[in-house]
Formats: C-alpha cells, structure tokens, sequence
C-alpha cells in the first residue's frame, strides 16, 4: 500500500498544491513505489533533501536526526517538528524547544514572516506526547502527529502510524513530502497561483533575465546550477558574480550556489551537486523542497520591500502637498504684505502745495498701475490656481481639504483685494480733483495778483493828492475847478469799487481752497482794504472841504466839465478793456475756448464807437484849447476837473490797439492746443469702443467655453491655449490705449464725451479676462488630474460633461441642488421625494456641497461620480506596512526606519513620529499607528 494525502472536501485525483490545476501530485503518489524502485538515485536525494529540510527546522529546538526513517520511530521528534514549524505546541512560548535555544538572533520580522510562510491561525494544537517507549506509546505519538497534520485540511489515506514506528522509509519520506507540501509549498501564491505552479512561476519570473537560464520544470531546469545562482544573484548581487559563472560547470555552479546560500542565507544543503548533475532527472520533490526554502528566504525581504515601498508613495505625496501648501502660504504671505505696505499709501490724502509736485504724485500712481500691479494681479490669479490644484491632489489622494492659516484664505486674499482696488479709486478721484483744485488755485492766485498790482498802480499817490490844501490859496473857479475834479476823482473811486470786491472774493475763495500762500495774499488783501477805507475818508474829508470853499468859488469852465465827465469813464472802460485783454483764463474744450474767441470779437465790433468816443472826447478838449487861444485865456495846461489829459486817452488807447492782436494770437493758440485735446480724445475713445467690446466678447466666450467645452480634455486644453495666445496677442492693443490715456492726463484733459469706457474700465476688463482664462484652463488641468487619478475613459468624461450641461439650466458652470437631484434620478438614483430619499440627497450633498454653498461645481460632479470605484491607499495599510518593517511589534524604532527606508524618508517618519507611549518599548520608539492615522487626518499646515 502507499501514502496519499488529499485536502478535506477536495474529489479524487485533484491536487489541491497546484494551482486549481490536475492531478499531477496524485499521479506522483500513485507512482510512488515504482519510482523509488525504478530509480534508486531518487531515494538518496530524497532521503538528504528531507533530512537536511527537517535540520533546518528541529536545530531551533537544539536537536537534528539522523536516521529519517529510524530517528521519527517513536513520533517525538515527529511531534517536535511540527510544533517548530506551525508554533503550535505545549511548551511555553513554543519557542524555547530544545537545548539550543528558541531562534536565537532572530528578529521579529522573521517571526512574522514564518508564520506567514508556514500558515499559522486557526489551525488545531499538538497533544502532549506520551514519554513511554513502548511500541503502543510510539503509535501512539506518531498518531497524534497525523492527526495534527489531518487538522490542517490534509486527508491521509492507507498509512498508519505502524509503518512509521516500523521504519518503512518509502511511507516515512511519504509522509514527510507531505509535511513539506502543507506547510512549506501550498501556502506559495503568485498571480493567483499556488502551491508547485506558483513557486515555478515566481522562479521564472526572478531568472527570467539571466542568461543561459529557462526554468520550465523543477528537475532538468537546475542541473547545471545556473537557475540557482541566478536566483541568489537576483536578490542578493553582492554573494555571487554571476558574469563569471559557465555554462559547462554545473558541479561548480550548484557547490557555488549551495555555499553561499548555507553560509549567507540560513539554507542548509539538502543536495549534492553530483547526485544532480550524473541522475537524467533529478528528483522533483527534492527540487522543490530546496528551492522552495529560497522562495521564504527571499519572500520576507521582497514583503517588506513592498511595504517600505507603499511607504514611500504615501510620504512622497504628503511630501509635495506640504510643499505646495507652504509654497501658497509664502506666496499669499507676500501678496499680503504688498497689499498691506500699498494701502497706506493709497490712503494717505497728504496733498502738496504746488501743480508740479502732483503732477510727480500722479506719474507715481501711473507707474503704479503700470509698472507694480500688473504682476501682483498675475501672482493673485496663479495663487486661486495653485490652490484649487493642491485641493484637487488632496482629494484625489484622499487627504483632508487644505486650510491656510488664519487670514490667508483665498478669499481673505480676495477682500483684500478688493479694498485695495477701493482705495486706488479713491486715492485716483482724489489725484485728479487735487490737480483740479490746484489748478484753479494757480489760475485765481494769477488773478488776484494781477488785479491786486492794477489796483495798487491806480491808487499810487492818491493819499497825498486827497491831503493837499491847495485849495486855501486857490480862486473861486480854482476851488471850482478842484470841487469838480475832485467829484471826478469820486466817481473813478466809485467805479474801483467792484475791483476792490472783486480782490477780495478771490483772496475769500483762495483761502476756501486752501491756498499755500494764503498768508502773503490775505496780508496784501488787507493792505488794499485797508488803503481803501483810508482813501474814502479822505475823499470824503477833502469833499467836506471844497464844498465849504464852494461858495467863494463860482467860475468853472464848462468844456472842462464836461471833458472830465465823458473822459472819466472812457478811462475806466480802457482800464476795464486792458484788464479784459490781459486777462487769464481755465478752459477744458473747443467750446470753452471758442466761447471766448466768440466774446474777444464782438469786444472787437465795439472798438469803432470807442474811437468815436475818444474822438468826441478830444474834440472837447481842442474846444477849451481854441477857447483860450481865442480869448487869450492863460490856464493850467492841466484839467482843474480831472488829472487825465488827452494823452494819457491816446497812450491807453494805444495799449488797447496793441493788445487786441495778441491777444488774437493767444486765442489762436488756445483753441489749436483745445482742438489737439479733442483729437487725442477722439482717438481714445477709438479705440476703447473697439477694445471695450472685444474684451467684453471674450468674457462672454470664455465662459461658454466652459460651460461647453466637448471633445478630449487634450482638445480643449488646446483650444483653451489658443484661446490664451490669442489674448495674450491683444495686450499691444492696450497697452497703445494706455499711452493713448497717459498723454491725456498730461494734458489735464479728465473727461471724454466720445466714448463710455474709461481707462478703469478697459484695465478691470482686461484683468478679469485673463483671470477667467485661467481659471478656465486650470479647470480642465483639474479634470485631468482627476481623469488621469481615477483611470476615467474620454467617453466617461465626455458622459458626465454632457449630463452636467444638460442639468446645468442657467448655462453658467453649477448646477442648483433640484437640477442635480434631477440629474441623478436620471442615471438611476433612487431619490424619490420621501424621508429615506431626502436622507440619502442630504448625504450625497454634502459630498459635492461641503461648504454648503448651494450649488454643485462641475469638478465636486465628478469627483463624486468617480469616487467609490477609485483605489487609493488607506491609512489601515500604511499601518500594515509599518507592522511588517516593525516585525509585528505596536511600535519601530529610528534604527529600523533608517534601514529600511531611504535616507529622506526615514528622516521625514523620524522627525514626526511622536513616541510610543505603551509599555514594554525601549527607550526611542516611536509610534506608527498614530503617525499612519495623522497622514490621512487633519494637515499641520
């Protein structure tokens, strides 16, 4: 009879070692007495391939056999195997076996690994063994240890434990095949393959690039010792220099193979190079048993590769999430500190006293609008880029949403924004109406001097002539004379009245206006009123005096008189029409300036009847000449009645001549310069009611754009792109606006009736055309991310955009929550209108809503629609893979991290692992579980 070994529930002939495959194992059973006696070569290597595999194993209780089929007689070391190899027994701990001790140097990886090799867990406990050593107690043991191999789900059929108490070596090698099948080959699993089909196809796989070497089978493949080396070199380059190794010296390639791996790597030798190479099929059992020890040699280390591995990706991505979120709060950090350091000036309202040093204030404000906001609005758009691209890695890697520090939210960056463009607006107003005001200073403070210094040239000597008593001496027509002239005199001081009001409303209005020489004009203002007062008492004292004189004095000259009275406000209209001529004017158009022109020529139309006048006037005074020359009358070649002599008519008269030119000329001048304005205007507003619309247009198509967008995310990026460079393109376009609107505001014109956009209004149309642009591209960044993430297809993206457009009824990027409602009943949510229904919309909104803003963005969309079939890591296996780096222990060490992690990673753990806080940990442990847990949890930043 022979041994066969089958797993409960499994039907005849299935071998239950191979992978779902046939019955090969069965057959090998079936065989088995025909082989070993067929083949006496099979039986030696056989019997030292078990005996070195059972060595390998009973050394860590302290013993070894060796004898098989003697030394498992009386079933004690039977027994003592299978504890050491399942950890499943009665001594305590079940690893102190023997006098040499439990596993000594082994570090707790290795523990957790062999059980991971040898199937540990729920599995039944070995019996106490009987210590007699009768035959019946024999039995007895070696029952007990079939029936602790029969527990693991291996069903013995026709052996007994007689034949091992008897010594048959065919059904103790049997048995012992078995116990390596269960317990070192079955648990070997490779692409959902196991067992014999799993370990060749893990031997393949790992000699798979090496020369020379083509595993198909586990006798042929390994007589000229190059699999092996390959193996050993594969994971291990630093114990064999494969490149030196030939072909044609197999007994060399195997004692090199078998050397090194029982030297380095804890394998015994269980075979002998010349039993491999002179046998034409070398035992298959034997083979397996060997190799399968290099499969758990090197199974443990590739484990814990993967672990560290999974490890690394998981640091690398909090890595760079730390790295954007510190790079966003430095780069917020400065766009905040601008915003704060130019507000004050902004805000300051300190005005200078002189046009030129506005005028330096305004060009600072055009270099500040020119020159140092333009990249602060780049930097503030690429800073919303930079976050919704940190939120999306965060949430595609399932990390928590990012939050800034306090105060560096994006939209504190927005309100902070916004009250700066507030106070430019204010501080640009505030320019503007100061240059208004200082120019209108500038203009009274030029008139009041003149009419000031015309005045004073009038009243020069006009004290001393009022304090003259020359009319004690004079005659009766003398004192006549002098009472006429001096009512001449009252009538000239009558008519300098509204000029000396008018000084002092413009000395009033340039202290309202706040004058910077304010002082200097109300102190010459004074002296003028003051003059004034003093000059009407004496005229009405010198008056008093004549008129008592009056009635002593009767005679005058009546042509004199009457010279006097036409002469005097002839004068006063020269005087008013040199002042006319001379004065200063503010105007801001063609209107203004041809109003004046309009003016200047019908004071022109007046001049003929004025020179008639003076005619006249003249005429009076040739009348009182030819008077004395006829009667021989000797007077005062001067008027008794007034100072003004025909040739002071004739030299103003002159002066009025002479200014009319000029001041043709200076109108001229003034209405060319009105008339260059306009132009400059009109060709402003030119090109503002082209670029306004134009810009307007492209917001509008942008935003289509969005809302719209088909075809691949690649396709749109590129139209977007387009899209960009062609607005890039235009900036030329404004920027010949901007010099356009700079050679207006040097020439002080503030106001354009051609056109309804202002410079404001292109520069605020512009920015938030390149804003939408990019947001719009780095929308579809963002759906690339997420379609490259979660592995989506061009036609699922293009589902999902057509869906959301479709319930997207204001057409303008979200839809509100009964569109989305509406819009997952129609892929099969079942949501109808009752509690369980508004329950589960409830949940799902707060999915796609966290903020609860009220409505559903295209990306919160398909974040949703994606999001349950995404595969992510989870912090329960980062916690696993730290277990195994741990070998099973709740805590790790620095040491262990720093072999085996790279340098930068260790570190990384090492610096933010806090330390292990249970009991029995040495002193350094640091805690993984709570590190593992904090990746996914609530960031630092």
């Amino acid at each position: 009879m022979m041994m066969v070994m089958q797993p409960e529930g499994l039907g005849a002939g299935q071998d239950p070692f191979a992978g779902g495959g046939g019955g090969e194992y069965m057959e090998q059973e079936e065989d088995w007495d025909r082989d070993l006696l067929l083949d006496p070569a099979w039986e030696k290597q056989q019997r030292k391939t078990f005996t070195a595999w059972c060595n390998s194993h009973l050394r860590k209780a302290g013993t070894q056999i060796e004898d098989i089929e003697e030394d498992f007689r009386n079933g004690l070391k039977l027994m003592l195997l299978l504890e050491v190899i399942s950890g499943e027994g009665t001594r305590q701990g079940h690893r102190d076996l023997g006098p040499g001790g439990a596993m000594a140097g082994d570090s707790g990886r290795s523990q957790v690994l062999e059980r991971a090799w040898w199937g540990w867990g729920n599995l039944g406990r070995l019996p106490r063994p009987d210590k007699g050593k009768m035959r019946f107690h024999k039995i007895a043991n070696v029952n007990k240890a079939l029936d602790f191999i029969a527990s693991k789900g291996v069903k013995l059929v026709s052996i007994g434990a007689e034949e091992i108490v008897d010594g048959n070596l065919k059904m103790t090698l049997g048995m012992i095949w078995t116990i390596i099948l269960r317990f070192a080959i079955q648990d070997i699993s490779v692409e959902e393959t196991s067992a014999k089909e799993g370990l060749l196809l893990w031997c393949q796989r790992k000699t798979a690039p090496y020369r020379n070497v083509n595993v198909q089978n586990f006798h042929t493949s390994w007589k000229d010792g190059l699999a092996l080396c390959a193996l050993i070199h594969r994971h291990r380059p630093d114990l064999i220099d494969y490149a030196k190794l030939r072909k044609d010296d197999p007994i060399g390639n195997l004692n090199t193979a078998f050397e090194v791996a029982e030297k380095y790597l804890d394998i015994p030798k269980m075979l002998d190079a010349e039993d491999i190479v002179n046998t034409p099929k070398p035992d298959e059992k034997a083979v397996m048993t060997y190799v399968s020890c290099f499969y758990h040699a090197f199974a443990g280390a590739e484990q814990a590769e993967t672990a560290a591995n999974r490890i690394c990706k998981v640091l690398a991505v909090n890595q760079e999430n730390e790295k954007l979120m510190e790079e966003y709060e430095k780069l917020a950090s400065e766009l905040l500190e601008w915003i704060r350091r130019t507000v004050p000036w902004l805000e300051n309202r300190t005005g200078e006293p002189s046009m030129s040093a506005m005028q330096r204030k305004l060009e600072d404000f055009r270099d500040y609008r020119r020159l140092h906001k333009p990249p602060r609005v780049q930097e503030k758009c690429q800073l919303e880029i930079n976050f919704n691209t940190l939120q999306t890695k965060l949430r595609l890697s399932h990390r928590p949403a990012f939050m800034p520090s306090e105060g560096k939210l994006v939209s504190d960056i927005a309100n902070a924004w916004r009250g700066l463009e507030q106070v430019e607006k204010g501080y640009e107003d505030w320019l503007l109406s100061e240059i208004r005001r200082l120019q209108r200073l500038q203009h009274l403070a030029e008139k009041f001097q003149q009419k000031a210094s015309l005045h004073e040239a009038w009243t020069r000597g006009k004290e001393e002539m009022l304090n003259q008593r020359d009319y004690e001496s004079a005659s009766l027509q003398e004192v006549r004379a002098l009472l006429r002239r001096h009512e001449a005199f009252e009538s000239d001081l009558a008519a300098h009245q509204d000029r000396v009001e008018h000084i002092a409303a413009l000395a009033q209005e340039l202290n309202e206006l706040d004058y910077h020489e304010a002082a200097s004009v109300n102190s010459r203002c004074q002296a003028i009123c003051d003059q004034w007062d003093s000059l009407g008492t004496l005229t009405q004292k010198r008056r008093d005096a004549l008129e008592r004189m009056e009635k002593l004095l009767e005679t005058i000259d009546q042509l004199q008189l009457e010279f006097a009275r036409r002469a005097a406000p002839f004068n006063n209209w020269l005087d008013g029409a040199v002042e006319d001529l001379q004065d200063v004017w503010l105007v801001h158009s063609v209107e203004e300036t041809q109003s004046l022109v309009t003016a200047h020529e019908q004071f022109k139309a007046t001049l003929p009847e004025a020179d008639r006048e003076r005619g006249a006037i003249l005429g009076i005074q040739g009348e009182i000449q030819k008077i004395c020359q006829t009667y021989g009358l000797r007077l005062s070649p001067t008027n008794p009645y007034i100072s003004l002599s025909p040739q002071d008519i004739n030299t103003k008269w002159d002066t009025v001549r002479k200014l009319v030119p000029s001041r043709d000329q200076t109108l001229q001048e003034e209405l060319a310069r009105q008339q260059v304005n306009d132009r400059v205007r009109r060709q402003f507003a030119a090109q503002a009611n082209a670029i306004g619309p134009w810009i307007q247009g492209k917001v509008e198509e942008v935003g289509r754009l969005a809302a719209g967008m088909m075809g691949s995310l690649e396709e749109q990026m590129a139209g977007l792109r387009q899209q960009e460079q062609n607005i890039i393109n235009y900036k030329s376009n404004i920027d010949r606006l901007e010099g356009d609107h700079q050679l207006l505001q040097e020439s002080l014109v503030f106001d354009n009736k051609h056109t309804v956009y202002s410079m404001e209004h292109i520069r605020v149309g512009w920015e938030q055309l390149l804003t939408s642009i990019a947001r719009t591209i780095n929308e579809v960044e963002n759906q690339v991310l997420t379609r490259d993430a979660k592995g989506l297809s061009q036609e699922q993206l293009n589902e999902f955009r057509a869906s959301f457009n479709h319930f997207d009824r204001k057409r303008n990027g979200m839809m509100e929550p009964d569109d989305f409602r509406a819009c997952l009943i129609s892929m099969g949510y079942d949501l109808v209108s009752d509690t369980q229904g508004e329950v589960e919309f409830a949940r799902i909104m707060t999915m796609v809503d966290p903020n609860a803003t009220g409505v559903v963005t295209f990306q919160a969309f398909i974040d949703f629609m994606t999001r349950e079939t995404a595969e992510t890591d989870t912090a329960e296996q980062v916690v696993a893979s730290f277990k195994i780096l741990a070998g099973d222990k709740s805590y790790i060490t620095s040491e262990e991290l720093r072999r085996e992690l790279p340098a930068e990673q260790a570190e990384y753990c090492i610096r933010r692992m806090t330390p292990y806080k249970g009991s029995g940990a040495p002193a350094g442990a640091l805690d993984y579980v709570a590190f593992s847990s904090a990746l996914y949890g609530e960031s630092d930043l």
